[in-house]
């Protein structure tokens, strides 16, 4: 029998650790946006270098909320402070499970007076829904999901485009785009500038590691829009980046994109997964990488591991409060980057051309993550110490690098070892080849990895430390 919830798919599956490692999901799709402009190396340097025009339209869920309650609906499923929380304001929204783990993050864009937008991911798209539905808010909602990763022909729209000029020289881009100077803008606060003559509203972000523009409007104007802003680009060399390289740009800036959502545990959540269908986000997630958890709560992270402590704050009702409160004040494991070793990486590269060995598991390249979540072993003396989350690789910096969390203990500057690949010659993932294991020295670094980012742009909404 087919299940109709997740909570009866984990039943019949018993341990969620195996349902999830063995995924049939398959390989993750940016969607609509191509893979490549020019070439994903030059797409890299130019975020370092000059300006890049990211198109955000297609790949992320939106969920806009209206009416009386819309502020104390967000305020209820975040850990952030929602005083002095204004119109034109934005911030980075964490929700949690009960049990104080994270289940994803994004931005919350407060457009107007009881209208508030957030930008995010399906896992917590999903959770303000089910409460939007079954927590007595006075709200109306709009839910608008990403493209889909196959449209087969079928057109493709979108209640918005959204689009990010970010770089050394994006303001200049801006400018020219905007017909003059600027409005001062203060980070992750919203305004408004000019493009062809239509008023388009803005937030000061910085994805790229310098001061940037994202920018919204109706998708219909989509086309105008972009061709503007590639028009007004063209005398300061901007560069389009595609998809291949554009999930990449976090590894030099330090956001772990895709925490392993925890709702698969806990008498609390249980009403929520029987709302949540088998085969959604949640039924169909796969969990990548050379760790075994013996329970699916080794997967979890809380705010503090991801970085997101600062962002708490205990002056209003959350889920979730309580445990983190529980939690505040204990040693964390802590996010860190790791950079991959080359020599032991050009092993892994050598042994694709040995046809009569095993080769290692192929490490994709700006991108190797192979599920929607990873979880690589990292070890000390042969002990796990830590995990690696995100992994790819920097041609700005000529470095495989990874995202993940370290036990507090473990100082900058020492070198681990990560296990690359799985065990047994590989899970049932479809993304898994088979393969071998092999251990690749690395060294905790920081988080940014990028000086650029880590010493001249402290304010940015990946590095700063206030709510």
């Amino acid at each position: 029998m087919n299940q109709q919830n997740l909570q009866q798919l984990l039943e019949r599956a018993g341990n969620p650790v195996d349902l999830l490692r063995n995924s049939q999901l398959g390989a993750y799709v940016y969607p609509v946006v191509p893979s490549e402009f020019t070439n994903w190396r030059d797409e890299q340097l130019a975020w370092r270098d000059g300006a890049v025009l990211f198109d955000q339209s297609h790949h992320m869920a939106e969920f806009t909320v209206k009416g009386p309650d819309a502020l104390k609906f967000c305020s209820y499923l975040t850990i952030n402070s929602f005083n002095n929380f204004q119109p034109n304001r934005a911030k980075q929204m964490v929700p949690c499970s009960y049990d104080g783990y994270v289940i994803g993050d994004g931005i919350l864009f407060y457009l107007d007076k009881d209208e508030l937008l957030f930008v995010g991911r399906a896992p917590t798209v999903n959770w303000m829904q089910f409460h939007a539905e079954t927590g007595g808010f006075k709200i109306d909602t709009i839910r608008d999901d990403r493209s889909p990763s196959a449209p087969r022909g079928k057109a493709v729209t979108r209640r918005h485009y959204r689009f990010q000029i970010q770089g050394p020289k994006a303001w200049q881009v801006l400018e020219k785009l905007n017909g003059g100077k600027i409005p001062e803008v203060k980070f992750f606060t919203m305004d408004a500038i000019s493009i062809k003559g239509k008023k388009v509203r803005c937030l000061r972000h910085g994805m790229a590691g310098a001061p940037g523009l994202e920018i919204w409007g109706p998708y219909a104007e989509y086309d105008a829009i972009r061709d503007a802003i590639v028009e007004a680009g063209k005398d300061f060399g901007l560069v389009q980046v595609g998809a291949r390289a554009y999930g990449s740009n976090t590894l030099e800036s330090g956001w772990i994109p895709s925490p392993l959502p925890a709702v698969y545990t806990g008498e609390k959540m249980k009403k929520y997964r029987e709302w949540l269908p088998a085969n959604g986000y949640e039924g169909m997630a796969s969990i990548a990488g050379s760790f075994i958890g013996q329970k699916i709560e080794d997967y979890y992270t809380s705010p503090y591991e991801l970085g997101y402590g600062p962002f708490i704050k205990f002056d209003h009702d959350f889920i979730g409060r309580e445990a983190l409160e529980k939690m505040q004040g204990k040693p964390h494991r802590k996010k860190v980057t790791f950079a991959w070793n080359g020599e032991d990486m050009g092993k892994v590269y050598a042994s694709l051309f040995m046809p009569d060995t095993q080769h290692y598991k192929f490490f994709d390249i700006p991108i190797a993550n192979y599920g929607a979540a990873s979880f690589d072993a990292v070890k000390k003396g042969g002990k796990v110490v830590g995990l690696s989350m995100f992994s790819g690789y920097s041609y700005n910096e000529r470095t495989a690098l990874s995202l993940g969390i370290l036990d507090p203990n473990i100082n900058e500057g020492e070198v681990l070892t990560l296990v690359w690949g799985e065990e047994g010659g590989g899970t049932k993932k479809p993304t898994v080849e088979r393969h071998k294991q092999l251990e690749v020295r690395v060294k905790v670094a920081p988080v940014p990895y990028a000086r650029d980012v880590r010493e001249g742009y402290h304010e940015g909404w990946r590095t700063r430390s206030s709510s």
